[in-house]
């Protein structure tokens, strides 16, 4: 037992590898000896519609301005200024959701939903995927929805199926289906639609569309397995769980007056939310004020004392630092590589490699660019801190509409975070239900293909639509 304990400790801790921040590090320095290296070079920017963007025929180049030594440093800290407004909406959403937590609210639907439907497991399935989905597209709940896994594996164990079965409700469904999705995620859309400068949740009735395909896919593929293991148990994959280990379901479970109340606070945050937005032009500061005010609505209805209040927000705010402060890095490589001219003259060499190209495949480039780069950086708002300002007046030049190029970045971000072997979720979900990433890798790679060939499908569709407003 002993040594099973320490290779998959070696196996973890191959699987995690270098530190995403150690690497935006060497990002920086990189960038940093490239002022040095490639030309500096500028394109005119145009007011067109209310908004600046590229005029495709003004490249020039310009005298270098190389970043020394001592302002490569200095430029963490502007990084940190220039993406100030997210990073501390970040922490604020954060913060919110951590008094959530401490309601118990959420705990509270989900135990209800797997009482009530116990016993119905092909009834079970797409409603805890569509919860988990729900959570992840509409919140962005990631991290948070880790403890529901110790739940859901020994109820889908009870229920004649194995534990890979409720890892991946869990997982495909707060990741796959709904970071993918995006609806209202204020953690990936709301950060790349901020740098896009798109009005904030535009484009939302395609990403309904985008988010029920991919709930049918992801509930189709459990499914599919789930019932496989009923039928031939030998065929399961169990982790760490024992089928002993499987939880008796309590049909009496109650939720209580309090916690019914504040899910209908939750619902109605999000019809404010929704009308907020379409009617009156909010934005993060609004959107953050209100998931704090809702939260706060929804502890004094639940009895959770102040104190309690302000633990359950430091608790979320701290959950948020490492994406926030990778906003920041992903802000100070920007800052180094406008300081140096840079930023024009890359647009301008991808710009002329791909112009030759239909736009629709363009559009498909910049997904699988995206899915890529999750690689290096696993965190959304991160990842989008990093790519949207060069992504957004690419799109200008190629003939892509902005809200489409943020579409490809949902893609490439969501799809990613359920194979990379640097997603700190999918990392410590599976350590969570001992399943081996290699075994977990095998059984979730045809999902990975055939999603990742629908999404081709619905950015070509995008494109194809003018998916807008711009």
């Amino acid at each position: 037992m002993a040594n099973q304990h320490q290779e998959k400790e070696v196996e973890v801790s191959r699987i995690k590898g270098i530190n995403a921040f150690v690497l935006m590090f060497i990002i920086i320095i990189t960038m940093t000896i490239l002022t040095y290296v490639l030309p500096a070079g500028q394109y005119d920017r145009i007011e067109s519609n209310g908004r600046m963007v590229v005029d495709p025929e003004s490249f020039h180049y310009i005298d270098s301005n190389p970043v020394g030594f001592l302002e490569m440093f200095n430029s963490v800290h502007l990084g940190m200024l220039e993406g100030a407004s997210i990073i501390l909406f970040v922490f604020l959403f954060g913060g919110a959701l951590g008094i959530m937590q401490k309601t118990g609210a959420i705990d509270s639907f989900i135990k209800v939903m797997a009482c009530k439907f116990g016993k119905q497991e092909y009834v079970l399935i797409p409603i805890l995927v569509l919860i988990f989905a729900s959570l992840g597209t509409l919140i962005g709940s990631a991290e948070d929805t880790l403890v529901y896994i110790a739940i859901v594996i020994p109820l889908t164990m009870a229920l004649g199926m194995d534990a890979i079965t409720g890892f991946a409700i869990v997982i495909l469904g707060t990741l796959a289906t709904g970071f993918t999705s995006g609806i209202t995620n204020p953690f990936n859309i709301g950060v790349a639609q901020t740098i896009a400068e798109l009005p904030m949740y535009s484009g939302m009735s395609y990403r309904i569309i985008v988010f029920f395909v991919f709930y049918i896919l992801t509930v189709l593929y459990i499914y599919r397995h789930a019932k496989k293991v009923k039928n031939d148990p030998s065929k399961g994959i169990y982790g760490k769980f024992k089928r002993e280990d499987s939880i008796k379901i309590d049909l009496d479970f109650k939720m209580s007056t309090s916690h019914l109340l504040a899910l209908l606070v939750l619902l109605g945050n999000f019809i404010a939310l929704i009308v907020g937005v379409i009617k009156f032009q909010w934005y993060i500061s609004e959107i953050g004020g209100i998931f704090l005010l809702s939260s706060i609505i929804m502890s004094v209805i639940c009895r959770i004392s102040p104190n309690k209040m302000a633990e359950g927000f430091i608790s979320g705010a701290r959950d948020m630092v490492e994406g926030a402060l990778i906003i920041g890095f992903a802000q100070t490589i920007l800052v180094i590589t406008t300081a140096g001219g840079l930023i024009d003259t890359i647009l301008y060499f991808v710009a002329n490699a791909v112009s030759v190209l239909p736009a629709s495949i363009n559009a498909v480039g910049m997904f699988l660019l995206q899915l890529c780069l999750n690689f290096l950086v696993p965190s959304g708002s991160g990842q989008a801190a990093l790519t949207m300002p060069i992504m957004t007046p690419l799109a200008d030049l190629i003939g892509v509409t902005r809200q489409t190029a943020v579409l490809a970045f949902q893609f490439g971000d969501g799809i990613s975070n359920m194979i990379i072997p640097t997603s700190g979720i999918l990392l410590a979900g599976l350590a969570i239900s001992g399943i081996p990433f290699s075994q977990w890798v095998k059984w979730v790679f045809p999902y990975f293909l055939i999603q990742t060939g629908l999404a081709i499908v619905l950015l070509v569709i995008a494109h194809v639509m003018n998916y807008g407003p711009f």
